[in-house]
């Protein structure tokens, strides 16, 4: 008769969990091999992240470094004793939609999220997921769109980089530190931004709704649960927007700004993704008339000259 295993409350026949190590002088098999290089690169990544960077508290008693499993079991929803077989080499299956959530959890890059897929032997239901690294082309390709105003977003509505005409179009975007450059953050609690929409109502309805859309593919990564919990707490009129709980999708259309150096601005709205239709997008604002294109290319002359005044002592 088998002897019993007790796992926080799981009673499991012994034979159906090995230790997950070989006997000493034998040879390993190669998904005895797979098994264990996989544990061992589990560990590594989750011995590498701090808390802070998937939006936990550090505590004061942290002896272990980076994450600890259960941290990593939280946020890719599985269970703690399953992560924990996982990191011991134990023979247990292992789904994509698992590893998925596991390569998020643990902020891998494509290269390594790849490199997880191939240990666990398994298809990845993702592949060539874009970096967001902003390449020097894509930072010229902005810089030869002017005077058109144009960012590169991701589908937080992060905004990563932007050109010198978009810097100055809603607001004052170098004067932002990088956590508030957020389409989102920006509609609901800067007023600069708020005073050149002309629309502010339909245009914070349709950036929630499309928030919204998009979240459903991320709604255990920290990055998106960290975001609306900081527009929650910030807004009200977020909350209330947010609880109707309308999506939809990401659509070219024309759009009037009122910015505060050049006056009314018509534009068409344009996405361009630069990979999969989940990852970075090139947004592009091109004139609708000759008035606005004149106007655009009057606030890009003022961006340049105001770079060229000396700074303020």
């Amino acid at each position: 008769m088998a002897t019993m295993v007790h796992e926080r409350g799981t009673t499991v026949p012994r034979a159906a969990v090995p230790d997950g190590s070989a006997p000493a002088g034998a040879a390993l098999r190669e998904p005895d091999i797979r098994r264990h290089e996989l544990a061992g690169f589990l560990r590594s990544r989750r011995e590498r992240i701090m808390p802070e960077q998937v939006g936990l508290p550090r505590g004061i008693r942290r002896r272990t470094p980076g994450l600890r499993r259960e941290e990593v079991a939280q946020l890719s929803a599985v269970g703690v004793t399953w992560y924990t077989w996982l990191e011991q080499a134990r023979p247990i299956q292992v789904s994509a939609q698992v590893l998925d959530a596991l390569a998020r959890a643990l902020l891998l890059d494509p290269s390594e999220r790849s490199h997880l897929f191939a240990l666990a032997g398994a298809v990845d239901p993702a592949p060539g997921a874009p970096s967001p690294t902003i390449t020097p082309s894509v930072r010229r390709m902005l810089e030869r769109l002017e005077p058109f105003p144009a960012c590169v977003q991701n589908s937080r509505y992060d905004i990563l980089a932007y050109n010198r005409t978009y810097s100055v179009m809603m607001c004052d975007m170098d004067a932002l530190p990088p956590e508030d450059r957020n389409c989102l953050w920006l509609a609901f609690t800067d007023p600069q931004w708020q005073a050149a929409l002309t629309s502010p109502r339909e245009t914070k309805q349709t950036l929630v709704a499309r928030f919204r859309s998009d979240m459903a593919e991320h709604l255990a990564e920290p990055p998106w649960k960290a975001l609306l919990a900081r527009l929650r707490n910030a807004s009200p009129e977020f909350c209330e927007i947010w609880e109707r709980h309308e999506v939809i999708g990401n659509t070219g259309r024309s759009k009037r700004f009122v910015n505060a150096h050049v006056g009314t601005l018509n534009v068409v709205h344009t996405n361009l993704w630069l990979g999969p239709t989940s990852g970075p997008r090139l947004v592009s604002y091109v004139p609708e008339d000759d008035e606005s294109q004149a106007r655009l290319e009057k606030l890009l002359l003022l961006k340049t000259l105001e770079a060229r005044q000396p700074a303020a002592v």
